[in-house]
């Protein structure tokens, strides 16, 4: 490649609108242009990193014995009716009419269609079997921000395992679990697996592989000390034990107090020494379209995915006053559970066998105190539903957890036979009975990969690409255009790099080296070898690593031999 003919529109200036070092250094060094809110034009050295991005990919899922598939986008919705996850994306999901008034989507993933695939398998000797592909998903963004991070159309690749039984599936996402920490080494990005939710996707467990980064979207809860680490989705701690009056001692049913103006967990801790831990927060959410109350210790937050996981909601949303009043007769500040019915109630784990705690009475300015929380609410449904702070102690062995900022880069599930059920997938079992096979779901987007790699990988002069996912591997700088031995040389040494397979740019614009010197580090290719007069007057070029800024002169003779060295 030669700069002079590669389109590589540099920006002198920061990007008014880019916060993210990723975004912003993408769009300087001319990787990337915007289209419109969540949709980026890939220019040609973006190509050249997504192209070795996913050769990574390629090679590990080949590793595991992964097959590669290339699946439509466009999708009838009737499918995803009948998994009922047509509702459940809700506006995430881009839906039309087509010209014969059919529902179609634009695929967010592709459980649904690799799962009518399936209904091909015969009998169990078949399985277990990998399948994978690189396609494009969409998702309507509310709020597309921090370049190829969030966006609403990317690539994805998704691959599926299929097993005959839960055993299976544990083999087929630890290979799935190797395979992502080889492809992360491969990339450079010091990405780490944690615990997290499954979300829409249904299942029993899943894991996302986080690199820690200022720029991610996501927090997780990480012990110092064990290695436990879990997305504040799915993080819990340990709780200090309490010391609660006994049973006997409590009035056999609470008892009111007035508490005018009181409207909050510090009004009632204030001004009637009733500690946070001591009270219950009651609040009102729509789950599904139906009222709800959500009950946690006073000064526990209600991580609202926990919610969705326990409840199996497609929607969770704060109730309005309106609401709120017209169920419980009362305004938030006075809101409790004791003696109320005809609604479900959710209660956080850290709340049972809790006793002698204050709640709202559901009359304005009023509280009961002497709850016992599983005598005075009967009919609790039980489920971890606090978000933990940062310093609570680590669940496995007490150390302080600490909070790590990161991107998300990847997400392996173990969907169980969801879809399979749904789509009428069986095989012939080892006796000729008919056995559903139970699915895995693995992704990794490639874009957010690249911005990812970005973000870890740039310094004040630009982006600095690791050698196995750069745009190019080396750079040549012919210093002069007028000088025509450095020419000759130059194009030498450019030819002789092509041919012992070094990905080589040949920058021959007519233009002053300091701007060279600036776009080549700004655009973050690992070496560049410098050819000038001075040097070539000692048989010498000089070599220069971008990651280190490390200087070397070189025998002309002995530079690509060295280069190789170095790349190596």
């Amino acid at each position: 490649m030669r700069w002079s003919q590669l389109h590589i529109p540099t920006l002198r200036e920061d990007p008014a609108d880019a916060e993210a070092a990723s975004h912003r250094l993408l769009l300087r060094a001319g990787f990337i242009r915007q289209l419109t809110a969540g949709h980026y034009s890939l220019l040609p050295l973006a190509i050249k990193v997504r192209s070795k991005v996913i050769a990574i990919i390629r090679e590990e899922m080949n590793r595991i014995g992964a097959q590669e598939f290339l699946l439509p986008c466009m999708q009838p919705g009737q499918i995803w009716e009948k998994t009922g996850r047509l509702d459940v994306m809700g506006e995430e999901m881009f839906k039309f009419n087509d010209r014969r008034g059919q529902l179609t989507v634009l695929g967010m993933t592709h459980e649904e269609i690799f799962a009518t695939l399936a209904v091909e398998f015969a009998s169990y000797r078949e399985l277990p079997q990998y399948w994978y592909q690189f396609q494009t998903k969409f998702r309507d963004e509310p709020r597309p921000k921090s370049g190829l991070i969030r966006v609403r159309e990317f690539t994805m690749k998704d691959s599926y395992s299929f097993d005959i039984d839960e055993a299976g599936l544990d083999k087929s996402f630890e290979a799935h679990r190797q395979a992502y920490e080889r492809i992360y080494a491969r990339l450079g990005l010091p990405a780490f697996g944690v615990d997290a939710s499954n979300g829409t996707m249904g299942g029993s467990g899943s894991v996302e592989f986080m690199c820690p980064s200022t720029a991610g979207e996501d927090w997780v809860a990480k012990c110092p000390g064990c290695g436990y680490a879990a997305n504040l989705e799915k993080a819990t701690s340990r709780l200090a034990p309490v010391d609660d009056p006994e049973a006997q001692a409590l009035p056999a049913a609470p008892a009111r107090l007035d508490t005018p103006g009181v409207r909050t967990i510090e009004d009632l801790a204030m001004g009637y020494a009733l500690a946070a831990d001591r009270q219950i927060k009651t609040l009102v959410q729509v789950v599904d379209g139906e009222l709800a109350l959500v009950l946690l210790r006073g000064d526990h937050p209600l991580s609202e995915q926990k919610l969705i996981d326990a409840t199996g909601a497609a929607q969770v949303r704060p109730a309005a006053p309106e609401e709120i009043s017209g169920a419980l007769g009362a305004l938030p500040g006075s809101l409790g559970a004791v003696g109320v019915t005809g609604l479900p109630v959710f209660a956080d784990e850290a709340l049972r066998g809790r006793r002698g705690m204050a709640t709202g009475a559901n009359i304005d300015d009023v509280h009961l105190t002497g709850v016992d929380v599983e005598r005075d609410i009967p009919g609790i449904r039980w489920a971890d539903l606090r978000e933990v702070t940062e310093g609570e102690p680590c669940p496995g062995c007490g150390t302080p957890l600490q909070f790590v900022q990161a991107i998300e880069v990847g997400h392996i599930f173990k969907l169980g036979r969801k879809f399979t059920t749904a789509l009428g997938v069986t095989v012939s079992g080892p006796g000729g009975d008919a056995i559903v096979p139970i699915m895995g779901s693995y992704g990794i987007g490639v874009e957010r990969a690249i911005a990812a790699i970005a973000e870890v990988h740039h310094d004040d002069a630009g982006l600095v690409w690791p050698v196995q996912v750069a745009p190019a591997e080396v750079t040549v700088i012919l210093l002069s255009m007028k000088d025509a031995g450095a020419r000759a040389a130059a194009e030498t040494l450019y030819g002789s790099l092509l041919d012992a397979g070094v990905d080589a740019i040949l920058d021959d614009r007519d233009v002053r080296p300091g701007v060279k010197y600036a776009d080549t580090e700004l655009v973050g290719i690992p070496f560049r070898v410098s050819v000038g007069a001075r040097d070539l007057a000692d048989g010498a070029v000089e070599v220069t690593s971008r990651s280190n800024g490390e200087k070397e002169r070189v025998p002309i003779a002995e530079a690509v031999s060295r280069l190789r060295a170095l790349l190596a």
